[in-house]
C-alpha cells in the first residue's frame, strides 16, 4: 500500500498517537501524584506540614510498590492514544480548512487549539473519569472495560460524563492558550534556529514555556474536575464551594507542580514528536 495516498488527517492522527504513547508512559507517575494530592483528606493529622509531591510519591511506592505509580496507565493509554490522535487530526483538519497554509494569528491559534480539544475532550471523557478514579486509589476496578461497565450500572451512563463542564473549562483554555503561546513563540524564533538541526530543541523549549503558562492559568479548573469526577454527586458550583471551604484559595492550586511538569513535558513532547514525524513523511504540520 502506498503511504502517500493516506489522508493527511489520518497521518496526523498516527503521528499524534505515537507521540502520545511515549509521553504517557514517561509521565504517568506525575499524573497519579497530582490526582492523589488533589483528593487528599486534609484532616489526617492536624499540625502535619503540607503534603508535597515527594511525600506522596514515597508513600505510593511504600504501599503500592514502584509500579503503583503507573496505576491508571491503561486508562491513560486508552485515553491518550485516540485522544491525542483525535486532537491532532482535528487540529490539522481545522487548520487546513480555515487557514490553508498560512500561519495562525493569536486569536486563530486559540480557536484552533480550543476547537480541537473540545472534540477530543467530549469523545474521550468517559475514559478520563475512569482514569481519575483509578488514580485516586479509592475504587478497585479490574480493568478499563470493567470500570466503564460498573460506573454505567451503579451510577448510570451520565456519570461517565461527570465533570464535562470542568474538563472543558480546563482543557479548552489550556489548549487554546497553549497553541497561541506556542505558535507565537515559535514564529518569533530567528530563521537560523528554526531551520537548523537544533529546531526540535527550540520547538521543545517553546512548548515548555507555553505549557507552564497554560498549566498555571487552568490549574483551578483541574482541581475542580478531579473533585467532580471522584465524587459525581457534586455539581461543578458545589465542588468550587467545597474546595474553597475545605482548603481555602490555595486549594485551587493543589497538584500544580506535578501537573504543570507533566502537562508541559507531555505537550512539548507531543508537539515536537508530532512535528518531526509530520516533517518526516513530508507534511507541513
Amino acid at each position: 500500500a502506498n503511504f502517500s495516498v493516506v489522508h493527511p488527517a489520518i497521518k496526523a492522527f498516527m503521528c499524534g498517537s505515537l507521540s502520545g504513547t511515549c509521553s504517557t508512559l514517561l509521565f504517568q507517575p506525575l499524573d497519579l501524584v497530582k490526582t492523589r494530592l488533589q483528593t487528599l483528606q486534609t484532616g489526617v493529622q492536624p499540625g502535619s506540614g503540607r503534603v508535597g509531591m515527594v511525600s506522596v510519591l514515597l508513600s505510593v511506592v511504600r504501599t503500592e510498590r514502584l509500579l503503583g505509580l503507573w496505576k491508571g496507565v491503561s486508562p491513560s493509554f486508552v485515553r491518550t492514544i485516540p485522544g491525542v490522535g483525535i486532537y491532532f487530526s482535528t487540529y490539522y483538519s481545522l487548520k487546513q480548512h480555515f487557514l490553508q497554509d498560512r500561519c495562525p494569528g493569536a486569536a486563530e491559534a486559540v480557536l484552533l487549539g480550543g476547537g480541537a480539544r473540545t472534540v477530543a475532550g467530549v469523545v474521550m471523557l468517559p475514559v478520563t473519569v475512569v482514569k481519575t478514579r483509578f488514580e485516586c486509589g479509592r475504587y478497585s476496578y479490574g480493568s478499563v472495560i470493567g470500570a466503564l461497565r460498573s460506573v454505567c450500572q451503579t451510577e448510570g451512563p451520565a456519570a461517565l460524563f461527570s465533570g464535562l463542564m470542568a474538563t472543558l473549562l480546563r482543557d479548552v483554555p489550556f489548549s487554546g492558550i497553549y497553541v497561541m503561546f506556542y505558535s507565537q513563540t515559535k514564529a518569533s524564533l530567528p530563521k537560523e534556529i528554526s531551520t537548523s538541526p537544533a529546531a526540535p530543541v527550540a520547538n521543545f523549549s517553546c512548548g515548555v514555556l507555553a505549557g507552564v503558562l497554560a498549566s498555571l492559568i487552568t490549574q483551578p479548573a483541574d482541581v475542580v474536575k478531579t473533585h467532580v469526577q471522584v465524587n459525581p454527586q457534586l455539581k461543578t458550583a458545589e465542588a468550587i464551594r467545597y474546595i474553597y471551604m475545605e482548603y481555602g484559595l490555595q486549594g485551587f492550586f493543589r497538584g500544580a507542580v506535578p501537573r504543570s511538569l507533566r502537562r508541559t513535558m507531555m505537550a512539548a513532547m507531543a508537539w515536537t514528536v508530532y512535528e518531526q514525524m509530520m516533517a518526516h513523511i513530508g507534511l507541513k504540520s
